[in-house]
């Protein structure tokens, strides 16, 4: 059995092509272009979409540099294999949320986490500023005030405290990779948010003692700390027994 999917609504494209884009994107993710389909033609596709053959050319485009599609002379347009898919692409991202996550979206997302975030931690140790420290223990105290509210808004405090270590890092790579993730770790937050009031404690205890390593220049224990959250996050995606 599969689990259920949890649908996150991202934000709206602003401009035609990028708005046919996204649905025949999601199109693809959920399967109903599969891998190896052959895409319908472009007369089909203007007519559906009430759009010019250069908009929706222009759509293409766009899926084929996102890696969802390829097109070839006499062969038409094609959906490629998943993994040839940019899945650190901000819009082929937030296409998943639109089309529904499970918990092996999830999973998929803490083991790139793991492989990533720990070791970002470790080098914030090592390169963090005062003002880095600064906005950490500012994003900690949002955390400890939206905990006491149980809002929401925790799940965006607690992204900015991974935004700010990420950057504390001083790899350029680093912080782009969590950047193009940045919808995605949003999703996983609030779907693991803590379920009752000694859990948001716990969970912001959790976050600062990630700070308190960063602040020591302790790049081992703030690789564990930032490990340990991870591995809770992933926990709660568990049902509750």
């Amino acid at each position: 059995m599969t689990s259920p999917l949890i649908v996150i609504r991202a934000r709206r494209s602003h401009s035609n092509h990028a708005e046919i884009a996204r649905s025949i994107g999601i199109d693809i993710i959920v399967g109903r272009y599969p891998d190896g389909a052959k895409l319908p033609g472009d007369a089909e596709l203007t007519l559906t979409f009430g759009v010019s053959r250069p908009v929706l050319r222009e759509a293409v485009k766009t899926l084929v540099a996102k890696g969802l599609l390829s097109t070839k002379a006499r062969v038409g347009t094609v959906v490629r294999p998943r993994a040839a898919w940019n899945m650190f692409d901000p819009d082929v991202l937030a296409w998943h949320l639109d089309a529904g996550i499970d918990k092996s979206f999830l999973t998929d997302l803490a083991e790139i986490r793991l492989a990533i975030e720990p070791r970002t931690a470790a080098l914030a140790a090592e390169r963090r500023t005062e003002t880095d420290l600064t906005l950490m223990r500012t994003a900690i105290e949002r955390m400890r005030a939206e905990a006491a509210r149980q809002t929401a808004d925790f799940a965006e405090a607690d992204l900015s405290l991974h935004i700010a270590v990420a950057n504390a890092a001083g790899n350029p790579f680093m912080r782009s990779i969590g950047a193009a993730i940045e919808a995605a770790l949003r999703a996983s937050f609030q779907l693991s948010a803590p379920r009752d009031s000694d859990d948001y404690r716990a969970t912001v205890a959790a976050h600062e003692q990630i700070v308190d390593a960063i602040a020591e220049r302790d790049a081992a224990a703030a690789a564990t700390a930032m490990t340990n959250v991870i591995l809770i996050g992933l926990r709660r995606h568990e049902p509750a027994s």
